[in-house]
Parts: structure tokens; sequence; C-alpha cells
């Protein structure tokens, strides 16, 4: 068991199961994208470690870019998002592949694929480690997913607790 502020979290994810996740999903990725570059685009600040590890496993050339959203306070999402960073590369007839540590309501991608769709975009695909299918409330498809979760709030390999525990290694759930 691990203490972030005032809140206790007890294992849920190993770090092998991580990265047997993203290992898969990076396969899958790059069997669809065979014939091009792809650019993956990491939403910050959680899915930096995803996309370090993905880019890790993914043997094929690729660019990666971030941008930066923000949706959530303490332990719950405000369901509005913000852009903090946005990006600065020409996506127009591109392959681009969102890649996001967890997806819970959805409310991010929306404003993600709005965004997108201005750049027109070739191919619009997400990716996520984390998939929480009870909190989601958006109908746009989820193309790879690595690990479907019960709707528990965690924290661990870059998903964090106001602030802490990006760094940990593998993930813990939020003590009941």
């Amino acid at each position: 068991m691990i203490q972030l502020h005032d809140k206790q979290f007890v294992p849920f994810v190993s770090a092998q199961e991580i990265d047997f996740a993203i290992a898969k999903i990076a396969a899958l990725v790059e069997d669809d994208f065979a014939d091009e570059t792809p650019i993956f685009i990491g939403v910050l600040n959680g899915s930096f470690m995803v996309v370090s590890d993905f880019m890790k496993h993914y043997k094929s050339p690729c660019e990666v870019s971030f941008i930066k959203m923000a949706s959530y306070e303490g332990t719950s999402s405000t369901n509005e998002v913000k852009q903090l960073l946005g990006l600065d590369q020409v996506l127009s007839g591109r392959s681009v592949v969102v890649i996001e540590d967890i997806v819970d309501t959805g409310n991010t991608l929306v404003a993600l694929k709005e965004l997108f769709k201005k750049h027109n975009v070739k191919h619009f695909k997400i990716a996520t480690l984390f998939f929480k299918p009870e909190a989601y409330k958006q109908d746009i498809k989820i193309d790879y997913v690595g690990i479907r979760i019960p709707n528990k709030f965690i924290v661990g390999f870059g998903l964090d607790y106001d602030g802490l525990g990006r760094n940990l290694p593998e993930v813990y759930q939020l003590k009941d």
C-alpha cells in the first residue's frame, strides 16, 4: 500500500502487465500502418510514460509529438477540457494516432477529434493503455485498448493524484 497526500492506494496492475499491454498495442498499430509514417500524439501529462514505452516497441518509421489537455482536478473529472499546449506539425493528409494513458469519460477525445478534424488528417486513431468502459460516455471508437479496468481511480505509470504518483512503475487503485 502507498500513501499519496490524504489517500491510500493498493497495488492493481504490475509493471509486467503494463509492458505486455503496450507491446500488444504497438504491434497492432505497426500492422495497421506498415506502409506509412504515422505521427503519434501523446496527451500530456499522463501519457509520457506510455508514449516512451510504446516508442521502444514500435520498430517502423514514425514521428511523435505531444499535446497538453486538462480535464481533472483531484480525483474527479471537471467535464471541461482545456488545451494547454498545442501542436506545431503540419498534419494534413497524415495518419494520426493519439496515445492516451487512460480513457474514462471520453471528454478529452471529443476535444481531440474536433481539433484533428480541423487539421484534415488522413486517419484519426486512438490508442489507450487503460480504458474504463463503465465511465465512457462517448460514441468515438477506441481503436487500440491495452487493459480494460473498472471505474476506479488509479495512479502510477504517468497517472497522478494531485501531482503525485506519476513516477511509479506499476499502477495502484484507490483503497475502498
